[in-house]
């Protein structure tokens, strides 16, 4: 985006967070989030409903200019003609067909902004059976309309909050509502200047701004369902899916799928690619235990247009596996960290303790054996962990990481800075994995060098910057300089077009021989060294003679001075 639709951005989200802010004085951000997400989900489907609306009339009046061959006010003005044109309008197959939601007219933003502004009490329409609806309350109006979409929408079913069970002020709900319909999100305009942003790369960017900010507000609890966006975008760049099927079993609210999608946009044209076609190509499947955060992430696809399998309700991962047939091309995940309470008995025995059963009160590795099951014989996956991950060889850990490394399935470890999460201070790693280090073409097309036997280890615990007193981030020059170290080493240089090279401090690339000889532990720290210092340019040996001279004229000069305070001292009448 250009400086002036960053600016317009920023505005919005202050906007809109200070409108919704509002609501922070009967509720704490873990219910609040539900009516603005909600509102802003209503608004998604709405103007997009409209837009595909609008596209349609232009459609069908030009076909009309052709088959008549009339003046458009001759027709314009006919009642019957009107009337055919506004009930074709209201086809539902038109806008299925274009992967649009069918908003029924009840649920429609025009009708909320509407009717909001009646007496309670005040007659809105009339039902199926003709008897009159009236306005209850402004909250009772809002699920009403989500209660519409669902039932219009068959993938929509049961993921809607609503919004009634807060008994919130009609009066600060009709502000939330204002404040989104003054703004444009079809056709932007700032200062004058028409943007050339969608509705929904708009109303996608405020969900996942409100989805940040609502993780702040809700501290430990709210960082269960969001990943720093550096972060889903770091792991993104360096698996690069731009096809295949991706899968998240830990998936909160979604963030790595948005990403990939987003990434797909930004480097379609790089790869010479049409994104509309290329994501065809890439299909999402993603596990959530906790039902609220599985609605977020079902309503954060749903706002994007990105097509999606959830499984069929909310479950834990381990314990139902929603996906048990599936074998996926790129795995993404980012799970509690040295989770303590997953195991169940029914658990001893599963399958997908291919390389040793996970301790019962750490489920790391088994996060990283549930993906490795479900990952395809050239797939490729990443996962967060926290630093313990590397190193420890406590219950079986250690014995878990070295079959891990002997069977050649560790690509890349990656260290961490700290406070890049809202959630913990616990130092975390990525772990990359693959099955297949042989080379030749991955999923996405990209073609890959014979790494069989290697490793690749990075240091990033210096790279980034403080956002704010408490949280660091990533820049993008350094998301970048990671991917491409990472795909200088993983590609070659014919391929990736940059040779790859040890830089001490930063990266190595080390042999399972070297990884043996410490034990397995994979903490990047012992394999990049310290890193070089520039020369002076001054030979060693001349060096080492000049300090030398340097220090015992200083030790002479020490000398020299004690002993001219003892003798001061002395004439004082003190002795030391």
């Amino acid at each position: 985006m250009n400086t002036t639709e960053q600016q317009f951005l920023k505005e919005l989200d202050d906007k809109l967070w200070k409108a919704a802010d509002k609501l922070r004085s009967n509720l704490d951000a873990a219910n609040y989030k539900h009516i603005v997400l909600g509102l802003i989900f209503l608004k998604y489907v709405s103007d997009a409903f409209a837009a595909r609306q609008h596209e349609l009339r232009k459609l069908f009046q030009t076909e009309s200019d052709e088959l008549y061959h009339l003046p458009r006010e001759d027709y314009d003005g006919d009642a019957e003609y009107r009337a055919a044109l506004e009930e074709e309008l209201e086809v539902l197959d038109y806008y299925r067909e274009a992967n649009v939601f069918w908003v029924p007219r009840t649920a429609r933003w025009s009708t909320l902004k509407e009717k909001v502004a009646l007496p309670i009490g005040s007659v809105l329409w009339q039902d199926a059976q003709g008897k009159d609806v009236k306005l209850r309350s402004v909250s009772w109006l809002i699920d009403n309309a989500l209660d519409e979409i669902e039932k219009s929408n068959e993938k929509l079913k049961g993921i809607l909050n609503r919004i009634g069970q807060f008994q919130l002020d009609n009066d600060k709900l009709i502000g939330l509502i204002n404040s989104f319909s003054d703004t444009s999100f079809s056709q932007p305009v700032y200062k004058g200047q028409k943007l050339d942003l969608r509705s929904k790369d708009i109303l996608g960017h405020v969900y996942e701004y409100f989805l940040g900010q609502f993780a702040l507000a809700e501290g430990k609890q709210g960082g269960q369902y969001y990943t720093p966006k550096s972060i889903v975008t770091l792991i993104v760049e360096m698996l690069e899916p731009y096809r295949g099927r991706v899968y998240d079993p830990a998936m909160g609210s979604g963030g790595f799928f948005v990403s990939s999608d987003r990434f797909i946009e930004e480097h379609a044209s790089e790869q010479h690619y049409d994104p509309t076609e290329q994501k065809k190509h890439i299909s999402i499947y993603g596990q959530e235990s906790n039902p609220t955060t599985w609605k977020l992430a079902a309503m954060n696809l749903a706002i994007r247009g990105i097509d999606f399998n959830f499984g069929r309700k909310n479950a834990d991962t381990f314990l139902d596996d929603q996906h048990p047939d599936l074998r996926a091309d790129f795995v993404m995940a980012n799970p509690h960290f040295n989770q303590k309470e997953w195991w169940h008995e029914s658990l001893a025995e599963d399958v997908r303790w291919k390389y040793g059963t996970p301790p019962k009160g750490n489920a790391n590795f088994a996060w990283m054996q549930h993906m490795l099951h479900h990952l395809a014989p050239v797939g490729s996956m990443a996962l967060l962990l926290a630093n313990g991950s590397m190193s420890s060889n406590t219950s079986g850990e250690g014995d878990i990481r070295r079959h891990l490394v002997e069977e050649d399935l560790v690509e890349c470890m990656v260290a961490l800075p700290g406070q890049l999460f809202t959630n913990t201070q616990i130092p975390a790693c990525i772990w990359f994995l693959t099955k297949d280090k042989s080379g030749g073409f991955s999923p996405n097309k990209v073609k890959k060098r014979t790494r069989r036997g290697e490793v690749l280890f990075i240091d990033a615990r210096q790279l980034g910057y403080m956002r704010d007193r408490v949280l660091r981030d990533f820049t993008i020059e350094d998301v970048r300089k990671l991917a491409d170290t990472f795909h200088a080493w993983q590609r070659g240089e014919e391929e990736f077009g940059t040779a790859y090279e040890d830089v001490p401090g930063f990266c190595k690339s080390a042999s399972l021989e070297e990884i043996k000889k410490h034990d397995f532990v994979l903490t990047p720290g012992r394999y990049v060294g310290a890193p070089e210092q520039e020369g002076d340019g001054e030979p060693f040996a001349e060096k080492m003679a000049r300090l030398t001279a340097q220090l015992k004229a200083q030790f002479e000069e020490s000398d020299r001075l004690e002993a001219e305070i003892k003798r001061n001292l002395g004439g004082l009448g003190y002795e030391l």
